[in-house]
Parts: structure tokens; C-alpha cells; sequence
């Protein structure tokens, strides 16, 4: 049995046993759970407290049968929190298996740890310091604690340029140490996602594919010095580095009350980098910017979200400017004074191929687009053929899920801006948690208006007998269109983040738009609604795209 003082590690009895080996390749997390809780004595709450991003009640749905962990960053913490080898999950060997060395930022990297080890209890020290979602990112801020004192970044400014299928950024921070100790490190992470929405693509991509230290090309200056860096997190998709406040010349630590520019660049190839670049406030921080730098040619659309541990996900509150410079489209989004803890993500689409090659195999595409059903597919939206779409999703018990619930939304809400950058959507829209793959009764409407719904356990609970047909698409099967008839007026319970049970009324086209979700939370799809012998139609036929639906006064 596992002790009960201090955070839950694998005991080396059970890393030791055949079935629990088998269950981790398998990355099968109901087995490896339940064989903790048999083996360990591990509650819930000990597998979940040492993981970051991993809840108790997520562990409970996992061992349930209704849930699963596919995202690769949560695999790697799960990894590192419990102290389960890296060769477990087939995985490279976690730092705390390799130990981590300091090395100077102009020196040649060491070659990465390729024999994991295979057998031994939990050892070493330290813990995970991932994020819960993963994506072309640099946070804003990350000091830490201890060493680095107290610190406040006065000035905060990103750019990512993007040219020839590389993705370089650049970041440049003002920070003042406004703690008692001197400041002698500077945390900074780079995460990517090429599949976002698709996370075992993803995990699959990275596990045969690492992001390398010799591929970042990392370097990092303070004022005119060179900063040396000692890698705190080495995974397959998320670089965690400290920045030391001293070189081979010398220390040059930040002094209470002093003020100093830092500034780093690394780069990515589109073959790993995902469409998104996200700045997190983990400091303090008075002015944010960032500048995405895109060739004109490609004919990018950028939109952003923002999300925090208290609210849900919403667009940016103030516009994101585009100024063509040339043959460059640059897009700049600033704010002041961000609150903690907020993430800022930007998101884009390349509306035209600068090459006309495949980015992941070189290939030289087909002239013909690519079918609706693939672009959804690409952006992360669960096909029809998926049986996750026919089983009932299951309800929040809010308030104690109200951060599972939160997640699930700011999902959703990303999910929904990538699809609105594919397709006009004059009716409105919506998209149930099922359709991202996460069986939860949540889903988010965007009347014609642009007004956003957030429905949280909805289920109606009377309908008008006025009923009228309109055609409908669904983001599940693109490809075609299909005449359904729907009651003219729905009346929905549902209940806010908060717990509290609401009913709305919804009439004509919005209750056709919630009408449809909640029938994706029942494991029902439209054709089901439609009338017998009734048939979809294949988009190139349908007449009604871009338009709202009509009704007679």
C-alpha cells in the first residue's frame, strides 16, 4: 500500500507487475487507475492531487468508463507527477529519469535520452509544470519562486513571424524585480500542437517526432549578455527552460529595484507548429502585445480568445488590427494590465497555400479543395461515423464541476472559431461538447446576431405544437444538407456555472439552433428528426448557404 503523507508515486511493487505495464502502453488509464487504487490503496483524490489539469472527479469518470486521457501533455504530467517511466507510455525518458543539465544558450545541445529507463520505483525530485492544452506558445511571464524573487513585467511584446514553412518567434520583456532577493533565473516554455482538436493525431506526431533542442535554435539575451539556460521540462511536445542571469563570463543577477530587458527567440517548423500562438499571464503584468508577421500570399484570417480560471471563453475585447506591409499581412492585438492566470490565444487559417505542398508530407496538393466534412475533420469536429455522437452525454454537478465545466467551454469556444473561419454562417451555429470528442452535456450557440449561448445540462421541458421545416447542416456530415421539421418554440431547463436551475425560452431560429445541440447531447443527429423517405442533400445542390432562414410575421 502507498503511505498517505506527501504527494502519490507508483510504488515500484506495481510498476513491477505485467498488467499495469501493459495497461500504460495501452495508455488504457481505466486499467492503470484501478490497479493503483487495488495495488497502492491510491484514492481518487491521491492519483489526481500530484497531476496538474487532472481533477478528482475526472479520475472518477476515467474509472467509470467515461472519460479518457488522449491529450499528450496530460500524459506526459501524469507520467511525471506519479513517477511512471517515460518507456511506460513510449515515451522518451523523463527528466527526472535523465537528470537536467545547465549548458550555455551558443553551445550545442546535448543529444536527447533515446534508452529510457525500464524498471526501478519513483525516484528524483521536481514535478511536472506543463499546461493542460498545448499549442505554439510562449507565457507571458513565469519567474517562479525562490530564486527568481518577485517580479513585474512592465512590458511584454511577442511576434511570430512565419516564412517558408518556419515559424519564429521572438519575445522581448521589461521586468523589474520589485521583490527583497535578487532575481537569478527566468522561466520560459514552448508548447506545440499541430492537430489541436486531435489529440491522439497529435500525440502520435510528437511520440514519433520530438520537438528537439537542436531544432528551437534557443537563444536568449539580457540587455547586451547572453543568457546560459538549464532545461527544466523535456517532453515530446513542451520545453520548459530556466534562463540564468549569467553566462560563462560572469553573473549578472537582477537586484531588487533593478529594471532589465530580456529577450529570446526560438524556432519551429509548420510541421509541428500548430495554427495558434498563446500568451499566459503568470506574472504581474502592465502591457501585452502581439505581432503575428504572415506572407500576404497565403491569405491568413486571425481571430482570438481569451479565458481565465473564473470565466468562460469570449473574444477579445478590443479588435485585432491588420496593416498589409508589402507582401507581409501583420496582425497586432494589444491589452493593459491583463489579470492573472488569463490566456490570451490566437488562432488563424491559411485561406491559400503559399506553395501548394502538403506541409506534413511535402506532397504537392490537388487543385480541388478539400471537401466540407474534411475541413471540419481538420479543425477538430468529431464525423458522423464516430459512435461517440450516438451515446448521451453525461451532466455536470455544478457547482462542484464547475471548473471541468469551464474547460469543457473554452473548448468549445475555440473549436467554434476555427470553424467560423472556414465557413459564413448566416443561420448561426452551434457545437456540442460530443462533437470535440468530450462526452459531457455542454454545448455553445452563436444566434445569426453573433449573441453566444452557453448551455450547461439543458433539456426541454415543453415545445410549441406550431411546428415549420428548414433546412439544416451539421458540422459532423458538412457535406450535405437536410430539410428538418422543428417545433417553432422551445422551452429549456438548464442550469448556469453556478448551479442554479434556469428555464429559457427559445423561439424560431434559435430554437432550431438549440434545438438541434441538444439533440447531439441525446446521441441523436437531425436525420433522425427528418421526415420518412425524406433524404439529405449534397451542399453543391443546396441554395440557402450564408443566408438566415425565414419566417413569416
Amino acid at each position: 500500500m502507498s503511505y498517505e503523507s506527501g504527494p502519490y508515486r507508483v510504488s515500484a511493487d506495481l510498476l513491477a507487475r505485467a498488467d499495469f505495464q501493459a495497461a500504460c502502453a495501452a495508455r488504457d488509464f481505466r486499467t492503470a487507475f484501478r490497479l493503483m487504487k487495488k495495488y497502492d490503496g491510491a484514492s481518487q483524490n491521491r492519483i489526481a492531487s500530484p497531476v496538474e489539469g487532472l481533477s478528482q472527479s475526472r479520475v472518477s469518470r476515467i474509472m467509470q468508463g467515461e472519460d479518457h486521457i488522449a491529450r499528450l501533455s496530460l500524459i506526459e504530467r501524469v507520467s511525471d507527477a506519479l513517477r511512471i517511466p517515460g518507456a511506460f507510455f513510449q515515451l522518451a525518458a523523463r527528466p527526472w529519469e535523465t537528470g537536467a543539465s545547465v549548458r550555455p544558450v551558443a553551445g550545442a545541445p546535448p543529444a536527447r535520452q533515446s534508452d529510457p529507463l525500464r524498471s526501478g520505483g519513483p525516484g528524483g525530485s521536481g514535478g511536472p509544470g506543463g499546461l493542460g492544452a498545448a499549442g505554439g506558445l510562449g507565457g507571458a511571464g513565469g519567474a517562479g519562486q525562490g530564486p527568481s524573487g518577485g517580479l513585474l513585467v512592465e512590458q511584454d511584446t511577442a511576434r511570430l513571424r512565419y516564412d517558408d514553412g518556419v515559424y519564429l518567434a521572438h519575445q522581448r520583456r521589461r521586468i523589474t524585480n520589485i521583490g527583497d532577493e535578487p532575481v537569478t533565473r527566468y522561466l520560459m516554455r514552448i508548447s506545440v500542437d499541430r492537430f489541436p482538436g486531435d489529440q491522439e493525431r497529435a500525440a502520435r506526431l510528437y511520440r514519433s517526432d520530438p520537438l528537439r533542442w537542436e531544432e528551437l535554435r534557443l537563444r536568449a539575451h539580457c540587455g547586451q549578455e547572453e543568457m546560459a539556460w538549464q532545461v527544466k521540462t523535456d517532453w515530446d511536445a513542451l520545453k520548459e527552460v530556466w534562463l540564468l542571469f549569467e553566462n560563462s563570463s560572469g553573473r549578472f543577477p537582477l537586484y531588487p529595484g533593478e529594471s532589465a530587458w530580456i529577450e529570446y527567440s526560438y524556432q519551429v517548423g509548420e510541421q509541428k507548429w500548430g495554427p495558434w500562438f498563446q500568451r499566459a499571464v503568470r506574472v504581474p503584468t502592465s502591457s501585452l502585445s502581439v505581432v503575428l508577421d504572415f506572407p500576404a500570399q497565403v491569405d491568413p484570417v486571425v481571430w482570438g480568445m481569451e479565458t481565465s480560471m473564473t470565466a468562460d471563453a469570449f473574444a477579445f475585447r478590443t479588435a485585432i488590427a491588420r496593416v498589409d506591409e508589402g507582401d507581409r499581412r501583420i496582425f497586432t492585438w494589444s491589452t493593459s494590465n491583463p489579470p492573472l492566470h488569463a490566456r490570451y490565444r490566437l488562432e488563424w487559417n491559411f485561406r491559400a497555400v503559399s506553395d501548394g505542398r502538403n506541409p506534413d508530407t511535402g506532397e504537392q496538393r490537388e487543385t480541388v479543395g478539400p471537401r466540407p466534412s474534411e475541413q471540419m475533420t481538420a479543425a477538430g469536429i468529431v464525423q458522423a461515423d464516430d459512435p461517440a455522437l450516438a451515446q448521451p452525454a453525461r451532466s455536470f454537478d455544478l457547482p462542484a464541476e464547475a471548473e471541468d465545466a469551464r474547460r469543457v467551454v473554452a473548448e468549445l469556444s475555440s473549436a467554434m472559431e476555427r470553424v467560423s473561419a472556414l465557413h459564413t454562417f448566416g443561420k448561426g451555429m452551434g457545437i456540442a461538447a460530443p462533437q470535440i470528442g468530450i462526452n459531457r452535456a455542454a454545448a455553445i450557440v452563436r444566434s445569426a446576431d453573433a449573441d453566444i449561448l452557453t448551455l450547461l445540462n439543458p433539456r426541454v421541458i415543453e415545445s410549441s405544437p406550431q411546428t415549420d421545416e428548414q433546412y439544416e447542416g451539421c458540422l459532423s456530415f458538412f457535406d450535405v444538407r437536410g430539410l428538418v421539421p422543428r417545433p417553432l418554440e422551445l422551452h429549456v431547463e438548464h442550469t448556469d456555472i453556478s448551479g442554479r436551475r434556469r428555464i429559457t425560452v427559445y423561439r424560431q431560429g434559435l430554437a432550431r439552433l438549440v434545438g438541434h445541440e441538444i439533440d447531439h447531447l441525446v446521441g441523436r443527429l437531425y436525420t433522425e428528426r427528418m421526415r420518412p423517405g425524406s433524404a439529405p442533400i449534397p451542399v453543391e445542390q443546396y441554395r440557402g448557404t450564408g443566408s438566415a432562414w425565414t419566417y413569416t410575421p
